[in-house]
């Protein structure tokens, strides 16, 4: 079947058919709801190559990712597909694995496919890929980094906030010894959450002993590694919090394995609130991160920002996403403050 057979049912030019698949406001609604009705009687399928020489957008976005293993990457993922649909977009990914090659290598495919704007929802990308896209007249939004700019916005997720919120639940629960799990630390935003957490035992006076705090991956095995080295340390803490809840499951874990009980003997917060996070045993608290407010800013911020009618790309604005604490039933009080 072909766009002339639902020009000839629908009794316009192929012409019409074309503007009215690219939403152009030159078709009257009379006109075009005709031709979407051919479209359904004949199973017509748009090629959307054609569409996007026609109307000379690709309505595509494209979404960098590092780790599509990271449950919280795809419950990102789902929430920007869904926001990019409502707004007549389609998504394309791209999962770098945190490496530079294959990140490369995505860059090239998205440029390839004419993607209307790219979503960079990774911290590891090189300042020269992303000068392509501000060359290539392709706008831009970067999760918790970047700076704005023509054609470039910004989301930040209020991580210290998010930390400030567990450490004040745990500090009104009686805790002072204090243990945390950061992600790898060449990562921006798990240097924000291990400066929010130093600054708030500093701010409380809580016990800083070097041993509490260990570097995990942000992979259940890096924080069940972790909080092994932790619970080796002479004076054990209370509670842990995590960067991320994979890294609090993996803490969980090593928990159990030395024969302590959570929260009784030791609390847990995670971070970022995936759904396996509530089914956990106990079930998790942690710090809620609104998968669906970031993709309705990174996708808004991409249409806002693109090339309109010959103009050039306009300036990129910021846009904060602030956390929410959720608890559940791995924290309760302190040992000490249970008789």
């Amino acid at each position: 079947m072909n766009i002339k057979a639902v020009a000839k049912l629908a009794r316009v030019s192929t012409a019409t058919v074309s503007r009215t698949i690219n939403s152009s406001n030159k078709v009257s609604p009379e006109t075009a709801e005709r031709v979407h009705k051919a479209i359904t009687a004949l199973n017509f399928v748009p090629d959307t190559n054609a569409r996007a020489l026609g109307s000379g957008r690709s309505n595509l976005l494209g979404l960098i990712i590092s780790d599509i293993t990271n449950p919280f990457f795809p419950e990102l993922v789902k929430a920007f597909e869904d926001t990019a649909i409502g707004q007549g977009q389609e998504i394309l990914i791209a999962n770098t694995n945190y490496e530079s090659q294959r990140t490369k290598h995505c860059v090239t495919r998205l440029l390839q496919r004419k993607v209307d704007g790219v979503a960079i929802m990774t911290s590891e990308m090189d300042e020269h890929l992303i000068d392509i896209f501000g060359r290539s007249q392709i706008p831009v939004v970067f999760l918790d980094s970047g700076t704005p700019g023509i054609g470039v916005s910004c989301v930040h997720i209020d991580y210290s906030t998010g930390v400030e919120m567990a450490m004040s639940h745990l500090i009104g629960l009686g805790h002072k010894r204090i243990a945390f799990i950061s992600g790898p630390l060449t990562l921006k935003s798990a240097c924000t959450r291990y400066r929010a957490f130093m600054e708030s035992t500093a701010h409380d006076h809580l016990n800083a002993s070097p041993e509490f705090v260990q570097e995990g991956n942000h992979r259940p095995e890096g924080g069940y590694q972790a909080m092994l080295r932790i619970l080796a340390s002479r004076d054990k803490p209370t509670a842990v919090l995590a960067s991320n809840d994979l890294t609090a499951i993996g803490a969980l874990g090593a928990i159990f394995k030395c024969g302590l009980r959570v929260p009784d003997d030791i609390s847990v917060i995670g971070f970022d609130d995936i759904q396996l996070s509530a089914y956990t045993s106990p079930p998790l608290t942690t710090v809620h991160v609104p998968h669906a407010e970031i993709a309705k800013a990174a996708v808004h911020a991409l249409l806002g920002t693109r090339q309109v009618r010959g103009k050039k790309m306009s300036q990129g604005g910021e846009h904060n996403i602030r956390p929410i604490f959720l608890e559940r039933h791995s924290t309760g009080l302190a040992p000490d403050k249970q008789f």
